[in-house]
């Protein structure tokens, strides 16, 4: 099987780059040009010294092109621009730019790499440049895989470096002063005397001569932002409502639609009667879709009620009849012919386990779907030779393409307007939405149609997290876990995903084993193997993907284990911890939580560790059993992530992560019958209470040598470590989610 071949999945994107003015900044993987994007329709008197920044009258602009799905990413890429560049972030305006190949995503090939050659050395870093090479060239640009910080961190600073030196040799130029002689602060070149020229009225003059290459980085004893605490841009409008999404808004002569679909999700259409939709106010025409039908409206709520009306005629999806039959496919699935992966094969597995008592469990992960607050929605116009999108979107490329193809016009001539997004946890790396938009833009030329799907449809044609199955055989020796043989079955999350954008999933699949084949302990007969189950619901990236259930799987495995042994959860993980940013988090939490003092009477403590996105994140999670049920009191937290660039969102990331992965271990799924959803909004797919929320302390490690991101490293843990704490106040050992089937919480 091809190494390369495992390159198309979530995690595919390397390097570092910066591009100033069309002209290559810092080191390439391939020898060629990324023009500068900015420079396409540029506006007379404004310059564009990089992709990054643009300088008119108006001021300055910070190009942020990775998705802000909520996390705060504008933020963060705004502040790496303004640390080197010498602006005051409420002195400038940010824009997610056009879709471009100059920003492409250059931290996702990490993960990939260290999958198909484990040991950092020169060998990983060959496949990373293999990979990054062929991403460059394919201009893959990016959201998700917690990468954006990866990504910017020392590209975006470059860029904002390269335009300041620039700027700075213009002024130079200009004042007969030497460049060493100037200063930057606030916009403007200090001269010797202390006037300020203003980088607005050096900016044409800067755009004329080479751009300034290979400048130093500052060191961090001079960052005024990275390491701070600083007030996102974004806040106040968001906490005034006052910041538009997708869902706001309005384009001149835009009609709205709803769409009908197949509710067994992949199902087509025999026949339709729109009769009486066609006689309701304000409804002005019904068309067909890919599987189903759209209505056209004057308003969103007339839509959604025209949709309702129609009657239509189902076929059958391909799924199978019940949940019973989704978890017998992921059953049949442990056996040879199903192998995809065996990346962890330490010690003798077999010859350990053919004698003494064997500990054996099989633990189940459900589907889950993404649900983000603002339903999925978009705005597509479609004319003779272009089209215009507004939507919010982690795969602007992607959608140029699609929309490109289903209107029969070229990408180039598609235009992607970028916009906040109320949420994703990987939903918006889907496009579907888009597309359908597309194919009712084309039937009505020159018209903008904005599409919004209700809550119902979101659910009940969401392409949900995968379901999982583990099954685990281990052995303990001397009051020491000496054996873990774990298996793991699940659908492709990568086929699956990429083959709605028409490309394949070629090799393994490393999401079926992200998160447990990685794990850093040194047990001395330790196996971790992947089995592809086939297709079953399409399935997508979900908050932390692969390792959202893995993160469960080993650790719930783990623990039995050394349950079985007698030992102490976090001390046995400590002893078998081979390395030292993992020991690290785990002496964090250890020391943080007060671990060696006994919680009290019925309390319990569980811990758990995972690595997903290259981040080690501990968790402790301390729970009471009352009369009223599970109480979760107290959660502290320790990811390694190299540097904390943004201290209040990194706190507020790791918050948010580590209540989402409770929420869901606590109460969500989505089953299907006959291949339909059941779950089809809020009240059937319900997320954790207020009231129920634990207090959560957060520490951030800066030991590693890479900046991570920490989006999604916080949700694998939870689960497990809530997990564990129940068993540790209960005696109910949990090996299947969600726990509210086995336990109640209060």
């Amino acid at each position: 099987m091809s190494k390369v071949a495992t390159f198309t999945r979530r995690a595919f994107l390397v390097g570092s780059v910066a591009v100033a003015g069309g002209i290559a900044f810092g080191t390439y993987l391939a020898r060629r040009q990324l023009p500068n994007p900015l420079l396409d329709n540029l506006e007379p008197g404004s310059t564009a010294l990089t992709p990054y920044v643009l300088i008119d009258a108006n001021g300055v602009t910070l190009i942020t092109p990775q998705a802000d799905v909520g996390q705060g990413v504008t933020s963060v890429q705004a502040m790496l621009l303004a640390e080197e560049l010498d602006v005051n972030l409420e002195d400038i305006r940010t824009d997610p730019g056009m879709p471009s190949a100059a920003y492409w995503n250059t931290a996702l090939a990490v993960e990939a790499a260290a999958f198909v050659v484990p040991e950092d050395g020169i060998l990983q870093d060959i496949v990373r440049t293999v990979a990054g090479s062929g991403m460059k060239i394919m201009g893959m640009q990016m959201t998700g895989g917690s990468s954006t910080v990866a990504d910017a961190f020392v590209k975006l600073r470059a860029a904002g470096a390269t335009a300041r030196e620039t700027l700075k040799a213009a002024a130079a130029k200009n004042t007969g002063i030497r460049v060493e002689d100037l200063g930057t602060d606030a916009g403007a070149v200090i001269l010797p005397d202390g006037s300020r020229l203003s980088y607005v009225s050096l900016a044409t003059d800067a755009a004329g001569i080479p751009p300034v290459q290979d400048v130093p980085l500052r060191d961090p004893s001079q960052w005024r932002y990275i390491g701070k605490p600083v007030k996102r841009i974004d806040m106040v409008a968001k906490c005034t409502g006052t910041l538009r999404y997708t869902i706001d808004l309005e384009i001149d002569g835009m009609v709205h639609a709803a769409i009908l679909l197949n509710p067994a999700q992949g199902g087509g259409i025999a026949g339709f009667d729109a009769g009486e939709a066609l006689k309701m106010r304000g409804v002005s025409a019904v068309l067909p879709v890919t599987g189903g039908v759209a209505v056209i409206a004057d308003n969103t709520w007339r839509a959604f009620r025209a949709a309702g009306a129609i009657r239509a005629e189902w076929e059958k999806n391909a799924m199978p009849a019940t949940m019973e039959g989704h978890w017998q496919v992921l059953s049949d699935s442990f056996s040879d012919e199903r192998l995809d992966s065996r990346k962890r094969d330490d010690g003798d597995v077999e010859a350990a386990l053919a004698s003494g008592e064997i500990v054996e469990a099989e633990y189940r992960a459900p589907y889950l779907a993404h649900a983000p607050l603002e339903p999925l929605c978009a705005i597509v116009r479609v004319d003779d030779n272009a089209a215009e999108i507004w939507t919010g979107t982690q795969i602007p490329r992607f959608n140029q393409t699609n929309v490109a193809r289903i209107a029969g016009i070229p990408a180039k001539n598609v235009r992607v307007h970028a916009q906040m997004v109320g949420g994703s946890f990987g939903h918006r790396l889907e496009d579907e939405v888009v597309k359908y938009a597309t194919e009712i833009a084309v039937q009505m030329k020159g018209t903008p149609v904005k599409l919004t799907y209700s809550r119902e449809d979101d659910m009940m044609h969401d392409f949900p997290r995968q379901i999982a199955m583990a099954r685990m055989r281990g052995k303990v020796v001397d009051g020491r876990v000496d054996t873990m043989d774990l298996g793991i079955a699940m659908p492709s999350v990568v086929s699956s995903q990429m083959s709605r954008q028409g490309m394949g999933g070629l090799g393994p699949d490393s999401e079926i084993v992200a998160g447990a084949w990685n794990a850093p302990f040194a047990i001395p007969n330790h196996r971790v193997t992947g089995y592809r189950a086939r297709p079953l619901a399409p399935i997508s990236s979900w908050r932390s993907v692969g390792a959202s259930s893995n993160g469960f799987l080993a650790n719930a495995a783990l623990d039995e284990l050394i349950h079985a042994a007698g030992a102490d959860p976090l001390e046995e993980r400590l002893r078998l911890c081979n390395d030292d940013l993992a020991r690290g988090v785990l002496e964090a939490v250890r020391d943080m939580s007060d671990w060696s003092t006994p919680p009290g009477e019925g309390k319990g403590r569980g811990v758990a560790l995972t690595n997903s996105f290259g981040v080690d994140c501990a968790e402790v999670i301390e729970v009471t059993a009352t009369d009223r049920g599970i109480t979760i009191d107290k959660v502290w937290v320790a990811a390694e992530v190299g540097t904390v660039v943004d201290p209040e969102n990194f706190e507020n990331l790791v918050q948010g992560g580590v209540i989402f992965g409770l929420a869901h271990a606590m109460n969500c799924e989505i089953t299907y019958e006959g291949g339909i959803v059941r779950q089809t909004n809020f009240h059937a797919f319900e997320g954790m209470r207020i009231y129920q929320c634990p207090e959560i302390t957060v520490r951030g490690l800066e030991n590693g040598n890479r900046v991570r991101g920490i989006g999604e490293p916080p949700v694998p843990p939870a689960a497990p470590a809530l997990a564990g704490a129940i068993f540790a106040a209960t005696g109910i050992r949990l090996r299947e989610m969600p726990f509210n089937k086995f336990v109640d919480f209060a």
